[in-house]
Parts: structure tokens; C-alpha cells; sequence
């Protein structure tokens, strides 16, 4: 049976989210914004028009959210009131507490999701590091791992590279992730991730560890401008390979794209690379290797963005590419964060994309420094 402390908890958040949200402001700009919908010459320009329907879908989510949340708060408190006049159980006071706290906790998380690139997909990108075959084969974990995860998401995944490994496993994978907020909870797994198991690849059955790099960056939209200089960049074709029907190694379909550009800051030269072999059509894989990059720029001009920011706030808890980030320990059944200490001891559960909680605690540690 939940306690008054817990119950008054709930409510008070419940308030603290009308406030955060701006619900009441929201209202009536929903209202102007719908009116704007209903100008006879409001579909002369589609574009424009599919923008104002977009944002007054958007204005609507937020609503119906807090809206759902202000309704189970007011069922628990009246099943509160309801079992102190021996109406109602305790288990259905608990049921209603337990709806309440978890539609709380899911809209206090996606109010950390308020930059402008949060609400886009995501590049997912993963390296095997060095150790070989161990470390190829931990790729691939991770890869499926990703997978099931935006499978339990209904998020639309398209493998836009992959390069197996040498006797198991892959040595890189590049997903292409569609859905709302991907990049936004995804942006929490950027980082080394470090794996420690006796290795089935290991003769003398050793304990061994392995790393692998994921690098994750918005898929951009075309609602976002990226200027790209046509001399800056080069492309050559290759053979894919892999698992891709039978014009493999037979058509040159795979392309690969080299974009130079100069760093303002420093002035070196720096390359980005990218190969792409989602399909058969060459033409198509120019086009999306193209939207990778665009991907890529608008990242990097993201991560000036927050540099700039750090410097202006002073933060202390920047998180770095590169760091390792997360140790997934499978003979003690012990995956931990390192970051937030968040940890959990269904290594299993996780490697079959169960990673909400580790995505909770980094955004809501992390999510909402610098946030606009």
C-alpha cells in the first residue's frame, strides 16, 4: 500500500509538469495555431501548410500526455480516498499508483527531449576495437542488441553498411534508425562500450575483454538545411559485399564518399568517409551516403554548439566521445554505467535491448544541461 509521502509525490510532479510544459500557454496556442488550418488559401502552399500541421500535432502530443497524466492522478486520488472509507483494496489503489508514477516518469523523460535534434532519427554507427575475433563478435552482440531495442520502439532500422568480421561477427555496421525521438534517446549510447566474459573464441577459456565503439548521430530531415560544396567531395564505386542477392561482387553498387573540408577552428584538413551498400541501385546509394553526410555535418555543427555552451555554463559533466562508457560484465551478471552508476543484473534482459533504464538515468542526469 503506497504512503501519503508517495501519493502527495506523484501530485506535486503532476503540477510540476503543467508548469514545465506550459500547458495552460499551450492550450491556447493550439487554438490560434488550429484556427490558422482553417484560411481558405491554407493548402495553396503545401509545404508551409504540412509545417503549421506539424506543429499543431506537435502542440496536441504534449497536451493529451499531460492530460493522460492530470486523469491518473485524480483516479488515484480519489482510489485513495475511496480505500480510507473501506470503499476500495489496496491492490487497486497500488494499480492506480502505478499507472500514475510510471505515465509521470515517462513525460518528466521526454521533457528532456526538448533540442531542436532530439526529435529527429538517428545514424547509429559500431566499431569492433582491437582483440580480433572477440571484439568483432561483440559488435555484432551490440548490433543486435540496437536492433531488438528499436524493434520493441517500432522504430523502422535499415543497415546502410556492414563489413563482417574475419571469422565471426562484424567488424563495422551502420544503421539508419526512423522514429520519433530516436536520436534523442540514442544519443546516450555514444561512447566505448566493454565487454568482459571467458571468450568461446579463447582456447584456454580465459577471461578476456573486448571494446566497441558506438558513434550515433541525427538523422537530419529535409526541414534542415545543410549547404555542401560540390568540390569538396569525391566519389568511388565498389563491389558490395556481404549478404545482398546475386549481384554481389558481380555490380559495382557500393559507393563510397569522400568529403574534405576544412576545420575553422584549427584550420586542418579533415576527411569524412562513408560507404554505403543498403541497396542494388547505385543511384540510391548515393543518394542516402549523401544524407549520411549531411548527418554528419549537422552533428559536428551540433557538437561546436555545445562546446560553446559548456564554455558559457562552465559544465563539469560533458560527456566525450570516445569515453568508456558502459561494462557489460557477463560472468558476474553485472552491467554498469559508468557515468550515472545506473547498473542491473539481467545481463541477458539487456543484451536483448532492454536499456530504457540506462537511457533514463543518462537523460535524466544529462538531458537537461544546456537544454533551450
Amino acid at each position: 500500500m503506497i504512503t501519503t509521502d508517495q501519493l502527495h509525490n506523484v501530485l506535486e510532479r503532476e503540477q510540476a509538469l503543467r508548469g514545465y510544459l506550459d500547458i495552460d500557454a499551450k492550450t491556447i496556442q493550439l487554438e490560434e495555431e488550429e484556427l490558422r488550418t482553417q484560411a481558405p488559401e491554407f493548402w495553396e502552399d503545401a509545404k508551409r501548410a504540412e509545417e503549421q500541421m506539424k506543429k499543431v500535432k506537435d502542440l496536441k502530443k504534449w497536451i493529451e500526455l499531460y492530460n493522460e497524466i492530470k486523469s491518473s492522478t485524480e483516479e488515484l486520488q480519489l482510489a485513495y480516498d475511496f480505500f480510507k472509507e473501506g470503499v476500495t483494496s489496496e491492490e487497486e489503489v497500488d494499480s492506480a499508483y502505478t499507472r500514475a508514477i510510471e505515465l509521470v516518469e515517462n513525460l518528466e523523460l521526454k521533457n528532456m527531449l526538448r533540442r531542436e535534434e532530439d526529435r529527429l532519427g538517428a545514424v547509429l554507427k559500431i566499431n569492433a576495437g582491437a582483440g580480433g575475433t572477440e571484439s568483432q563478435d561483440w559488435a555484432s552482440m551490440l548490433c543486435r542488441m540496437y536492433q531488438r531495442w528499436c524493434e520493441a520502439k517500432s522504430y523502422k532500422v535499415t543497415i546502410t553498411n556492414w563489413q563482417d568480421g574475419d571469422e565471426a561477427g562484424i567488424k563495422t555496421v551502420t544503421m539508419q534508425i526512423e522514429g520519433d525521438m530516436a536520436y534523442g534517446y540514442l544519443k546516450s549510447e555514444n561512447g566505448v562500450h566493454r565487454l568482459v566474459r571467458v571468450s568461446p573464441y579463447n582456447a584456454q577459456g580465459k577471461r578476456m575483454t573486448s571494446f566497441s565503439s558506438v558513434f550515433v548521430t541525427p538523422l537530419v530531415d529535409d526541414s534542415i538545411e545543410i549547404n555542401i560544396n560540390p568540390a569538396d567531395y569525391t566519389w568511388d564505386t565498389f563491389r558490395s559485399g556481404g549478404a545482398g542477392g546475386q549481384n554481389v561482387n558481380k555490380v559495382e553498387t557500393g559507393v563510397r564518399l569522400r568529403y574534405n573540408y576544412k576545420d575553422p577552428d584549427t584550420g586542418e584538413t579533415r576527411e569524412i568517409l562513408i560507404e554505403n551498400t543498403e541497396s542494388r541501385s547505385q543511384l540510391d546509394n548515393r543518394e542516402n551516403a549523401m544524407r549520411l553526410l549531411r548527418s554528419q555535418l549537422y552533428e559536428i555543427e551540433l557538437q561546436k554548439r555545445r562546446a560553446e555552451q559548456a564554455k558559457i555554463e562552465g559544465a563539469k559533466k560533458k560527456i566525450e566521445w570516445g569515453s568508456q562508457i558502459r561494462s557489460y560484465v557477463f560472468d558476474d551478471r553485472r552491467v554498469k554505467d559508468h557515468r550515472t552508476d545506473h547498473q542491473t543484473s539481467n545481463v541477458q534482459a539487456v543484451m536483448d535491448g532492454d536499456i530504457d533504464g540506462f537511457i533514463k538515468a543518462y537523460l535524466m542526469e544529462f538531458g537537461g544541461e544546456g537544454k533551450e
